[in-house]
């Protein structure tokens, strides 16, 4: 039987594969576009999104908007999910135990999106989905082909409030990121903006 996105929830929802469920107070399936050229995918979710039941929320999902602000992307754009669905005990990195129990959700939410783009939100989804031994702070920016689709990875916002010396890099892979949608997506106009009072790189 052919997916859908409300029975890939619904079984989401009722997920008891790993400990975090336990823990648990909402789930974090997902959210956004669901019809969307590119997709960003964090590690987890946090305090905010555990509260709340949707993806990056809080402080780093503040962030994240802005970050999309600069080339003229919004929510309504692109689709965000996570690694893991459920909040890791203390915002801890999620377990391989943990990912692998989940990561049949991510995959078959990118098999019903079919996105042209997907950007790693962070080390965790990179080495997930690029490459096991995928170095953040060496590889970040650069594109990679995997099973049809462009991926390429940047900083967690998380990552860049608590080192703002990343943002310029960041602005840089935005750059990147920029430019391939405008080579490959049909779909998804984008352009850049300078943000009043914002200067050079994301969100200050």
């Amino acid at each position: 039987m052919q997916d859908t996105w409300e029975a890939l929830e619904r079984e989401c929802q009722q997920c008891r594969e790993c400990s975090l469920c336990q823990t648990r107070k909402k789930m974090a399936f997902g959210a956004g576009n669901r019809r969307a050229e590119i997709m960003l995918v964090g590690e987890g979710p946090g305090a905010n999104e555990d509260e709340q039941g949707i993806p990056f929320v809080g402080k780093a999902g503040q962030l994240l908007d802005d970050m999309l602000a600069i080339i003229g992307l919004d929510r309504s754009k692109v689709y965000i999910a996570n690694i893991v669905k459920c909040r890791p005990p203390g915002n801890r990195d999620p377990l391989n135990v943990e990912q692998d129990a989940c990561i049949g959700y991510l995959y078959r939410q990118i098999a019903l999106l079919r996105p042209k783009i997907i950007v790693c939100l962070g080390r965790i989804a990179a080495m997930r989905l690029i490459d096991s031994k995928f170095r953040i702070t060496k590889d970040h920016g650069v594109w990679f082909d995997v099973d049809g689709a462009r991926l390429m990875a940047m900083y967690h916002p998380s990552a860049l409030l608590r080192d703002e010396s990343k943002k310029p890099e960041t602005f840089d892979d935005l750059k990147a990121l920029e430019r391939e949608i405008q080579r490959i997506c049909e779909r998804t106009p984008v352009g850049w903006r300078t943000l009043a009072g914002k200067g050079r790189g994301p969100a200050n």
